[in-house]
């Protein structure tokens, strides 16, 4: 499975970015992950393969919103009023075990 994340940059605090990963497979969980520097990494939403059942992270629930668009197979994370505690390399990931990753688009809020 190829992931492919887009839509990182800089961005001031309080804005909006969205951020997008095609799938060369999309039938299974999506799911965003992020690392901040010398931090572990932390879940930030996942979502099912039909849309129904979606997952946040604490730190993000009520401004971030998870979505896929199954008939191009790419899921996007929509951020809403950023943080300087968001900034960090984002990841899609799926698969059992999330055991395929994309290589990360970075998002610094600044």
């Amino acid at each position: 499975v190829q992931l492919v994340e887009s839509g990182g940059g800089l961005v001031q605090p309080g804005t909006s970015a969205r951020l997008s990963c095609v799938a060369s497979e999309f039938s299974l969980y999506m799911v965003w992950v992020r690392q901040a520097p010398g931090k572990e990494r932390e879940g930030v939403a996942a979502i099912s393969p039909g849309s129904g059942r979606r997952w946040y992270g604490d730190s993000v629930k009520g401004r971030f919103a998870i979505s896929r668009d199954n008939a191009n197979n790419t899921v996007y994370l929509q951020m809403n009023s950023l943080e300087s505690e968001d900034t960090a390399l984002y990841y899609c990931a799926t698969g059992t075990g999330l055991g395929y990753w994309g290589q990360g688009t970075q998002v610094t809020v600044s």
